[in-house]
């Protein structure tokens, strides 16, 4: 089935606001465009975000940066070890006076939710985002009931601290889209952060646009252009980490399909109506990196997933140039 070409103007137009987001979101979170460029290109692709780094470096931040520039609704779930799924999703209760049965909603139910330190809960707990985060909707007692529009999940966890924790099963990280880390701050910026502490609260930052027009761009990301031999580079980049020899199991089609949808929305801030091989390059490492099990040996050896996705991108040639601009 063809898509229909994005128009010029639309195109710049995406690329216009979204770089008004970037630009403001960058006023709280200094110092990170790429991470904030990654955030977005997530929140456009319908994808969900995993910040993992240590604490005080910007992770609830970002989230709270992103739904305040968007005119959004956040909320913040701090998880921890009593947390239960209902906590979570929303519970249905008898009401007296009408006799009947009424659904109350969790803090799911907003544009931007905020897992705070998801791996603190028990693993009962975190399954109960399993099912909002890929069919976007929250079943109770057999009901479902579809959560706002847009939906992102944005999940922290601390990788040094440990000790209480429940590592996220694999299911569970296959439905985020994106595994950002923040990292410490260059000098400057940090000298800049403390001159203006005060003043770099997220709830003080003035809307760019609205859910409504993110909901256009959502959709946008949809028909942007990707040739055939893009298709296949990327099922064979996702297959040269399957057959890695270091690798106990490589990337699912989740993620190759997670892949060509970050790319769409990546080519659109870049100001593209087609997706080039050099999209899937510069997302690879976020896309694919918390897909790829390593075998005990290579964990064993220190191999890491970096390293073995710059294998699977040198191993893999480089599709020629096709009609790529179609649509452009």
């Amino acid at each position: 089935m063809s898509i229909e070409p994005l128009p010029p103007q639309h195109i710049q137009g995406f690329a216009t606001v979204a770089a008004q987001l970037a630009d403001r979101i960058g006023t709280v979170v200094l110092g990170k465009p790429e991470v904030v460029r990654l955030a977005l290109t997530a929140f456009f692709a319908q994808g969900h975000v995993l910040l993992e780094d240590v604490p005080g470096v910007g992770k609830t931040t970002l989230a709270r940066a992103i739904a305040a520039a968007v005119r959004g609704q956040w909320r913040r779930i701090q998880f921890t070890p009593d947390l239960l799924p209902s906590d979570v999703s929303g519970v249905t209760i008898f009401n007296q006076a009408s006799r009947g049965f009424e659904f109350h909603p969790g803090p799911v139910f907003a544009n931007i939710v905020i897992a705070d330190e998801i791996n603190r809960a028990s693993p009962k707990t975190q399954s109960a985002l399993l099912e909002v985060m890929e069919e976007r909707r929250v079943t109770v007692d057999g009901v479902p009931h579809p959560v706002p529009q847009p939906f992102l999940v944005v999940a922290t966890q601390n990788p040094v601290e440990m000790d209480g924790t429940y590592r996220l099963p694999e299911a569970q990280l296959d439905r985020f889209l994106v595994k950002l880390s923040v990292g410490y701050p260059a000098e400057e910026v940090e000298v800049e952060v403390l001159r203006g502490a005060a003043l770099r609260s997220p709830d003080a930052l003035e809307p760019v646009t609205d859910t409504v027009t993110v909901g256009e761009m959502v959709r946008m990301a949809l028909r942007v252009h990707i040739a055939d031999p893009l298709y296949t580079y990327a099922v064979r980049l996702a297959a040269a980490t399957r057959d890695h020899p270091q690798v106990r199991v490589g990337v699912s089609p989740r993620g190759v399909i997670a892949l060509t949808r970050a790319a769409s929305a990546y080519a659109l801030i870049n100001g593209r109506g087609y997706v080039l091989p050099e999209d899937f390059k510069a997302l690879i490492g976020p896309v694919f990196a918390h897909r790829v099990l390593l075998s005990p040996d290579a964990q064993l050896r220190g191999v890491t997933a970096a390293e073995v996705l710059d294998d699977a991108v040198r191993s893999v040639p480089v599709p020629l140039p096709d009609n790529q601009r179609v649509g452009a």
